[in-house]
């Protein structure tokens, strides 16, 4: 493992493997790189590029100085690219998609954006600040757990997965990183339209055929919005898509 210190002082852990172009993977809500799909995506694109998987501020071995801001999360990416060769393509997963984008809206030096099912809702008021602060009252009176299940449960993830989730063993490593689940709901209503609209870099954004109406519906949105937008469907599960057909489709547009 690796560090970088982001602008405000914080320590974010990171790792490199592979050769070739820097390309950085964003995880989604409590992903970070001892769990979530991050670290195995990055073995299938290895042969082509460097891939760069990190602990957003909160998880893993990164820090998370307080107060929390959005703007801090950019400066960690920003920062990460900074460390690793000055400018990057990008990939990320659910709300790790809505932070790449305004990372590049920020402007930092990102060459190409892929994004698997960002939870964008355009043209409708943003709800994710009630969830944040439900979920921080959570935390405050000790319901770790509680605050995990709130937060899947209003974002949509099925009752069974819910459920089985609960009874996994990584359950108590979801609990202890509960808190950032507040970040992920101030990030997703910061990317609007016009924040969209101000992303030049061409883009693709990806969603599995087996995700609900809603999933697809803002993939395809979040593509019309952008300048350089690519719509892609393909096979795959509810909010997720297999390696073995992901990685091949970031390749191609990556390499495009």
């Amino acid at each position: 493992m690796a560090t970088v210190t982001s602008r405000d002082g914080t320590r974010i852990g990171f790792e490199r493997v592979g050769a070739g172009p820097t390309l950085i993977l964003v995880d989604a809500a409590s992903g970070f790189r001892g769990f979530g799909p991050m670290a195995v995506l990055a073995g299938y694109l290895a042969d082509g590029f460097t891939v760069v998987t990190y602990d957003r501020r909160g998880r893993g071995e990164s820090g998370d100085t307080l107060p929390y801001a959005v703007e801090r999360e950019v400066e960690d990416l920003g920062a990460l690219i900074e460390a690793n060769g000055g400018s990057a393509f990008v990939h990320g997963f659910s709300s790790g998609a809505s932070l790449a984008l305004l990372g590049a809206a920020a402007g930092l030096p990102i060459e190409r954006l892929t994004l698997l099912e960002p939870p964008i809702v355009l043209d409708q008021p943003p709800q994710e600040d009630d969830l944040a602060a439900e979920i921080d009252e959570l935390i405050a009176a000790g319901r770790r757990a509680d605050a995990v299940v709130h937060f899947n449960t209003c974002i949509g993830v099925p009752a069974e997965m819910i459920e089985g989730m609960r009874e996994a063993p990584y359950f108590p490593l979801l609990e202890g990183i509960a808190h950032t689940l507040a970040y992920d709901c101030r990030i997703t209503p910061a990317v609007t339209r016009s924040v969209l609209e101000s992303v030049t870099v061409p883009a693709l954004v990806v969603n599995s055929e087996s995700s609900d109406d809603r999933l697809r519906t803002w993939a395809a949105q979040a593509a019309a919005a952008l300048p350089q937008g690519r719509h892609l469907t393909l096979k795959g599960e509810w909010h997720g898509v297999p390696n073995e057909t992901l990685a091949p489709a970031l390749i191609d547009f990556l390499n495009g």
